[in-house]
């Protein structure tokens, strides 16, 4: 007799208190149940369960047994299904929250190089940068920038990235370069509102200063605060990934970068839980190697 039958059988006994309840958890007969953990007994040689007209107690080899067993099964289902899901790919439905921007430029193409060897899997995902509660929406991930709040949600860090103040050559060429952060009030600045203070950032966690602008234009965009640096509109204080790219190739010029910027952390937040279901576990996985080389390549 399969020796994970019988200790299926034993841990739903144990956990329900009676056979009846067990055979109805594992779908088998009553009789198969109580079989199944007898065969286990004799098979150990020792009795696991006492047995009353009423109701099924454990004995102290069964409470051994019981303390960890249920995490071996688990442990056993976790890693056939990985197996599984090798072979045959992820199946159903994965809810995926992300700030607009950070979506738009990179957690779409993401999601797209995840989905690609799993053609059974459906992804929904859903931009905003307002807050999302995940529980109550639904959401098997979500993406966050910045420090973290809400300590009922586990978190893996999945890379941290800098901010980059950047304009275009012909601005450049017209207003001159800034010779440091406290100039940049004599500048058009491109301010994205999503940044909760009106003032711009300098310097590293702990010795951080703040520096009054000259807001030309607020948007609650990066990408947005981007184009209007490419139009010439200003200079605008951007995520690296949103600008590196056009640094690259000299649509955008850095400024001030001798100057230390703030770093953000990344992470990837998932709701609190026994089990991680495999293809939520797999794409966190997945994205830790991914930003590598497309969020943060250049």
């Amino acid at each position: 007799m399969d020796i994970v039958d019988q200790i299926r059988a034993f841990v739903a006994t144990a956990q329900t208190g009676s056979f009846t309840a067990a055979a109805e958890r594992m779908g088998v007969s009553n009789r198969l149940t109580s079989k199944y953990v007898a065969e286990l007994e004799a098979r150990l040689g020792t009795r696991l369960l006492q047995r009353t007209t009423r109701r099924v107690g454990l004995t102290p080899a069964g409470e051994k047994l019981l303390a960890r067993a249920p995490a071996w099964l688990e442990e056993l289902e976790e890693l056939l299904g990985s197996v599984e899901d090798e072979a045959r790919g992820f199946s159903g439905v994965l809810r995926v929250a992300a700030p607009l921007t950070f979506g738009e430029i990179y957690a779409a193409d993401l999601l797209s190089r995840f989905a690609v060897p799993h053609p059974e899997l459906s992804v929904e995902l859903r931009l905003s940068d307002a807050y999302t509660d995940l529980a109550s929406e639904g959401i098997d991930l979500a993406f966050r920038i910045g420090t973290l709040t809400d300590n009922t949600l586990k978190a893996r860090r999945l890379c941290r990235f800098s901010m980059k103040l950047v304009a275009s050559p012909a601005y450049i060429a017209e207003a001159g370069v800034p010779d440091g952060p406290e100039a940049l009030s004599a500048h058009a600045c491109i301010h994205d509102s999503n940044q909760r203070s009106p003032r711009w950032r300098f310097g590293s966690e702990g010795a951080l200063r703040e520096v009054q602008i000259a807001s030309r234009f607020a948007v609650n965009s990066a990408r947005v605060a981007r184009d209007m640096a490419l139009a010439g509109r200003g200079i605008a204080y951007c995520p690296e990934f949103v600008v590196t790219a056009d640094i690259e190739v000299g649509r955008l010029v850095e400024v001030l970068a001798e100057v230390e910027k703030p770093v953000h952390d990344l992470h990837a937040v998932y709701l609190e839980g026994a089990v991680l279901p495999r293809k939520v576990r797999a794409l966190v996985d997945f994205a830790a190697e991914d930003v590598k080389t497309h969020l943060l390549a250049g």
